[in-house]
């Protein structure tokens, strides 16, 4: 549940903007709708207009008008100012950002062939434009020669910490190394890059070619008799007629173990969870998480670092390996021993089913969501199947999800048909501010398909600065399975809380009250950027918000207060599973990246199996979140060394969570000041400086740990 930029062109993201400016004359065609901002409102873009051979041309006359500007810049005659070195960066790239954007997003969210092709051609293009500006050594003399007399310049605190941070960005990436370490830099950047999008495109692939197929609707039991018809039409698509494929989604669990009742099935459907990018052929992932692994040691060490880790915590709010391995060695004792526990009531469920007939059998990982369900059923009687009728999404979304930014925040949305859409799912809406002013449009893409990336999103086609006059135009991407046409779409819990979180990172960038386009919106430090959008979870189950949405898709009953209860009461409900799961994840992407250059081992499986066993999370029945060959947050997307930062925001979240108990919960006062203090101000300055200010001391761990049932003994 991340924010997304695009990999390739993660290097200038940061450096270029969305509006107009002076340019140098532009080669593109003018029939080319990235050659002009998009006529159409916030400069939404024109994906009517945008075919697949647009990209190209953009592109390379995006990066050709950058490093003109930045030419310039660079050799301006005139002494070094704020405005015309740091602001006049900010104004640059603006076609490259346009089109970037647009590439960038929807590489992930509707991807084809041709959009494989120049990305893989472009990565290593990409990386160099980006090395060629942070890399000049005449733009970062300008720039130093700022910094050296910032408390001189008389500058804004904004404006300040602009100039702070471009030479922060300017340094991390190389601009004091000598000009053959430099040299050494941009071909491991170019390098990185296609390793990555390699990675990216072999995890994306073999997602899609991993499938289970099965031969019968017997092994199919459990799913529903619409969900085996479209195993059936998955099947014959492939050109399996009478068989049935069940497609594997990124994560290591898959949504149908819950429900399968033959254990045969259940185990072939997690094997080929498991198994992806590990086990031969043209997807194999081990070789370029070595490879990359390698590389990114290799780049740390050439910028004086011990391990990437090292240099990539070190611009983030924990600032150092030691800080992160300290928070997740905490919580994995505790979390390992919930889980164990929780372990221990599945398999008396196992026995008492099965002992009778001597067909019981231990708990595997492949067991645990089939069984986990019949325990909260037993505990909390009910289940997961209970909850789904009265998740309806149009009436999470409108009703739920709409309606707490509407108590939180006065705002209101109203949905329009009139502009254009990449696809016929996606809904398009305008937001409104409390004053009935436009504040943003909202893109909403809500559902799965086999050219989208597995997992849930959120990225900014524009984001708001005042100093280009721009307004937020977002995204929301989720990965719901789309019913047969006629069918509601009915939710899991789950589903449920992915989409209140992922329109947390929209009220983030949709927030945005910055003058610089390089702290709009979710431009925070990774470990950070969790954190709103978690907050934004609490809503789900207000009984307020839950008892407008939570009706029965039928018959419009609200849900009884009875099995409301339960939901709420059952929210700890396999938290050790949940906790240790990420934990697993978080702990593999640490000793990855924490790892030196002479330290890259030769098997993949092997060094994860034993980092896990050191750090003792190697629980047979809960594996990792993501194991090391499909892990795309870290080792194709912006999580590298910082996927342990959504437990890091929850401490942060937690203890927000409980500032707005305090303050009396859902009142327009308390979201308008958590605005104001925090979601309006963007990366406008240090992260927890900013957190502190808003409660007015450093989080407090109890919450969280109450939250994820760690306390109890």
């Amino acid at each position: 549940m991340n924010r997304t930029n695009l990999i390739i062109a993660a290097g200038v993201a940061a450096i270029c903007a969305t509006a107009h400016a002076a340019q140098p004359a532009s080669l593109l065609a003018a029939t080319n709708p990235f050659a002009k901002a998009s006529p159409l409102q916030y400069g939404y873009p024109q994906f009517d207009k945008i075919q697949n051979d647009d990209y190209a041309p953009a592109f390379a006359e995006g990066m050709r008008q950058q490093a003109a500007e930045v030419d310039a810049i660079a050799n301006n005659k005139k002494p070094a100012t704020f405005d015309n070195t740091i602001v006049a960066m900010e104004k640059s790239g603006q076609l490259l950002s346009r089109v970037s954007s647009v590439f960038g997003n929807l590489s992930g969210a509707n991807t084809n062939d041709t959009f494989k092709a120049l990305e893989r051609e472009l990565s290593p293009k990409l990386a160099a434009h980006s090395d060629a500006i942070r890399l000049n050594g005449k733009l970062y003399a300008r720039i130093k020669s700022l910094y050296d007399k910032r408390d001189k310049l008389h500058l804004d605190a904004e404006s300040k910490y602009l100039l702070e941070r471009y030479n922060t960005d300017f340094v991390r990436a190389g601009a004091k190394l000598s000009a053959a370490d430099k040299e050494k830099l941009k071909a491991m950047n170019a390098e990185l890059a296609k390793l990555q999008t390699t990675f990216a495109q072999n995890v994306l692939e073999e997602a899609n070619a991993s499938a289970l197929i099965v031969d019968t609707r017997e092994e199919l039991a459990g799913m529903s008799d619409k969900a085996i018809d479209a195993a059936a039409a998955v099947a014959k698509t492939r050109g399996l007629e009478g068989k049935f494929a069940i497609p594997v989604v990124n994560t290591t669990g898959q949504a149908n173990l819950a429900v399968l009742t033959n254990r045969a099935t259940r185990e072939r459907l997690m094997a080929a969870s498991l198994t992806r990018g590990s086990h031969g052929g043209k997807f194999d992932n081990t070789q370029v998480v070595l490879q990359l692994a390698k590389l990114r040691a290799d780049k740390a060490a050439l910028l004086g670092y011990p391990s990437f880790a090292a240099y990539a915590l070190e611009d983030q709010t924990a600032h150092d390996p030691e800080a992160v391995n300290k928070m997740l060695s905490e919580f994995a004792r505790p979390a390992v021993a919930n889980a164990k526990k929780e372990g221990a009531e599945i398999q008396q469920v196992i026995d008492k089913e099965n002992g009778a007939n001597g067909n019981s059998f231990q708990l595997a990982a492949h067991d645990w969501s089939f069984y986990s369900d019949k325990v909260r059923a037993e505990r909390f009687a009910f289940d997961q199947n209970q909850l789904k009728p009265y998740f309806e999404l149009n009436s999470v979304l409108t009703n739920g999800v709409f309606f707490a930014a509407n108590k939180v925040y006065g705002l209101s949305f109203k949905e329009r048909k009139d502009l254009p859409v990449y696809h016929p799912d996606v809904r398009v809406f305008d937001v409104f501010d409390a004053d009935g002013k436009q504040l943003a449009i909202f893109i909403a893409d809500f559902y799965a398909r086999s050219n989208k990336r597995g997992g849930a999103w959120m990225n900014a086609y524009v984001s708001q600065s005042s100093l280009m006059g721009t307004q937020p135009v977002v995204a929301n991407h989720l990965n719901i399975p789309k019913p047969n046409d006629g069918e509601p779409t009915l939710l899991t819990y789950d589903e449920l809380r992915t989409m209140f979180h992922e329109f947390g990172h929209a009220l983030h960038g949709m927030f945005s009250n910055v003058k610089y386009p390089r702290f709009a919106g979710t431009r925070v430090p990774r470990d950070f950027v969790e954190f709103p959008s978690q907050v934004n979870e609490m809503w789900s189950t207000q009984p307020e918000v839950l008892a407008n949405y939570a009706k029965h898709y039928q018959t419009g009953a609200a849900m009884p207060q009875e099995l409301l209860d339960k939901v709420i009461a059952s929210k700890k409900f396999n938290e050790g599973f949940r906790t240790t799961e990420y934990l697993a994840a978080s702990i593999l992407d640490q000793k990855w990246h924490q790892l030196g250059a002479t330290q890259i081992p030769t098997d993949v499986l092997g060094f994860e199996a034993a980092s896990l066993k050191a750090a003792g999370v190697n629980y047979a029945p809960v594996p990792p979140r993501y194991r090391s060959t499909y892990f795309s947050h870290v080792f194709a997307g912006g999580y590298s060394a910082g996927y342990y930062g959504y437990l890091w925001s929850e401490k942060l979240d937690a203890d927000t969570v409980e500032w707005f108990n305090e303050n009396g919960g859902m009142q327009r006062k308390n979201g308008d000041y958590f605005r104001k203090m925090l979601l309006s101000k963007g990366g406008t300055m240090d992260a927890m400086d900013m957190f502190r200010a808003f409660r007015g001391r450093d989080a407090r761990i109890e919450p969280l740990l109450e939250r994820r049932g760690l306390t109890e003994k």
